[in-house]
């Protein structure tokens, strides 16, 4: 199945709230003919945006193939939290791969914050960034791991923006009972994604990158040049970066076996207006610490952006408003009733690890995706990484292509029915609270 259009009508973002509140920009032109380029980037959503723009800034001959629209797969479609770290957290990395190589990584995902705040502000993106970004737990155990977590942090990594809730502190912010405590990180933040996605990629076409949408890619072969096929068009080109994440597809089968396709769903809903204080009195962005995840914060304009629910086919579910209201009301039960105006999935790539993956699938081919929900700042980042190293400026790659990702069981055909029955066993788990 080919999840480019499995789900979403060809040329034309879906109907969200943020594309209802983002301002389009005129489709760019499919890719017809022969071309050549110094670099062939696939994917249009934020690596590969990243990617042109860090090139094309740099002075490279750049070429962004699109099968849909820049920013239509899971980069204009997100929670919108740029989080600090890793999406594994520092001690699970210091346990698997060692003090030294964690600290490595806090680095580069510190990089990965300030390099999405600074290309937020050179190029004038307005998004709405806001700071803050809170984990929440729903047992006394789960909110004793995150103060001392926030411990961790400050004593290891120097790192002092996080704020320790207990139920009554937290329930002043966020007044649901779910919840008995929190940490809140202030120096990570929340954001309109589409509209940084869309900031994006006229930052990289305003730098010289060529962007073409409605051009498939069928095939990349190797070489010297490399040569990457469209439906209707080819471009021979020096490097060649993968960045497609959840819609790779078949494209590089090494990348398919360790980065597994997922969707996720998220509605908004009516304006709240006074209201909006039974959901947050500050403006901030929260995610639950349970494996299944729920996240939401509000909007601009006031409605809850609420993003949950289980869903583990490739297909949508045929009401995603009764899938993400279940979760929902569960967390805010004071907002029955309430309408919920949008409705929108998406699908994301995730990884056994929950580790980004980046490759060398080729010497001249460089991939990046698997950011499992973590990818606002961290595929941005990956985009900056592989265009460093087509430039020969390989560490920060190279740091990030060297964390172990293990292949997912059963190949191509089993891996989806291990992972539902998997995710099944973990959501069982948080409806009991173990």
């Amino acid at each position: 199945m080919d999840l480019i259009y499995a789900n979403d009508a060809a040329g034309a973002y879906p109907e969200s709230w943020y594309a209802a509140t983002a301002q389009e920009l005129a489709p760019f032109p499919a890719l017809e003919g022969e071309t050549r380029a110094d670099v062939c980037v696939v994917g249009g959503g934020y690596t590969g945006l990243s990617a042109a723009l860090h090139l094309a800034e740099a002075g490279l001959d750049v070429v962004l193939l699109e099968a849909q629209r820049v920013g239509f797969g899971a980069s204009g479609r997100n929670g919108g939290q740029l989080g600090s770290g890793q999406r594994a957290d520092q001690v699970k990395l210091e346990a698997t791969l060692g003090a030294a190589r964690a600290r490595v990584l806090w680095n580069l995902a510190e990089e990965a914050k300030r390099l999405v705040k600074d290309l937020i502000a050179r190029h004038g993106i307005d998004c709405h960034l806001r700071p803050g970004v809170a984990l929440t737990a729903a047992s006394a155990g789960d909110v004793s791991e995150l103060h001392a977590y926030a411990r961790h942090l400050a004593e290891r990594y120097d790192y002092h923006a996080i704020e320790t809730h207990d139920r009554e502190s937290w329930h002043e912010i966020c007044p649901s009972p779910a919840y008995r405590g929190a940490i809140l990180d202030t120096d990570a933040a929340h954001l309109h994604p589409l509209r940084l996605s869309l900031g994006l990629a006229r930052a990289a076409r305003d730098a010289g990158a060529r962007l073409h949408e409605g051009s498939h890619v069928r095939a990349v072969t190797p070489g010297a040049p490399n040569v990457v096929t469209t439906d209707h068009g080819r471009v021979r080109a020096d490097h060649v970066i993968l960045a497609a994440n959840g819609y790779l597809g078949g494209l590089e089968p090494s990348v398919a076996r360790r980065v597994m396709p997922i969707n996720n769903f998220i509605v908004a809903t009516e304006p709240l207006g006074h209201r909006a204080r039974e959901v947050l009195t500050r403006d901030v962005a929260v995610a639950d610490a349970r494996f299944v995840v729920n996240y939401f914060r509000l909007s601009h304009d006031g409605r809850l952006l609420f993003g949950g629910g289980e869903s583990y086919g490739y297909r949508f579910p045929k009401d995603i408003r009764a899938t993400v209201s279940k979760p929902m009301l569960q967390v805010f039960p004071q907002l029955r009733g309430v309408a919920l105006e949008h409705a929108w999935g998406g699908t994301l790539g995730i990884t056994m690890s929950r580790m980004p993956y980046l490759a060398r699938v080729a010497p001249s081919v460089l991939s990046a995706s698997g950011y499992s929900g973590h990818g606002v700042g961290t595929a941005i980042h990956a985009g900056a990484l592989m265009a460093r190293a087509v430039q020969g400026e390989s560490a920060g790659f190279d740091a990030m292509a060297a964390v172990p990702t293990p292949a997912f069981p059963g190949g191509r055909r089993l891996r989806s029915p291990l992972l539902l029955l998997a995710m099944s066993w973990y959501a069982l788990r948080d409806r009991l609270g173990l």
